[in-house]
């Protein structure tokens, strides 16, 4: 990615392309460590995840229009509080998208069924933005802890989680 492509404005009523740039910072071009379960990535697309996908031609939009299908559609991006969105759309790249909408029922209130339905997105809607934001990356956190491998990629995931707090601040000022 150049730098142009980078700061290049995306349109204003896009909420996805604003969100997905910000998911694309932290999940970057190619990657194949071998002590990652993911295994081989491009733009966060694992291999494990897409099995017949020859990642070796995966562009940079091919991925995007995979993010926005199986990720921003699941979660219901649109619907919920741009914030919010953002936030539950990095976890659902990250984890999966029943995990991230579980972090988000959860923080809620609201029973936990993986589905953002009428009543995830009122309470969504209603919520305190900085207590939601908080509770749902203490989650994050929290799980990450528990992996085994946090002690050779926790360093890069804290780092992940620090920086969605900073876009949290930026989003709400």
């Amino acid at each position: 990615m150049t730098n142009t492509e980078k700061l290049a404005p995306q349109p204003a009523g896009d909420r996805f392309a604003r969100a997905i740039e910000r998911v694309l910072e932290h999940e970057g071009g190619d990657a194949d460590d071998p002590r990652d379960p993911g295994g081989k990535t491009r733009w966060g697309i694992s291999q494990r995840a897409y099995p017949f996908l020859d990642l070796s031609t995966l562009t940079r939009e091919a991925a995007i229009a995979l993010y926005r299908r199986d990720a921003w559609t699941p979660i219901r991006g649109d619907a919920l509080p741009e914030a919010i969105a953002f936030q539950v759309l990095d976890a659902a790249v990250n984890h999966g998208v029943l995990r991230a909408v579980g972090w988000l029922q959860q923080a809620l209130g609201v029973r936990v069924d993986g589905v953002v339905g009428p009543l995830t997105r009122a309470a969504a809607s209603d919520a305190d933005p900085v207590a939601l934001i908080l509770a749902y990356n203490a989650a994050r956190l929290d799980f990450y802890v528990r992996l085994q491998t946090f002690p050779t990629f926790g360093r890069g995931w804290t780092r992940r989680i620090a920086a969605n707090l900073r876009f949290a601040a930026q989003d709400l000022a």
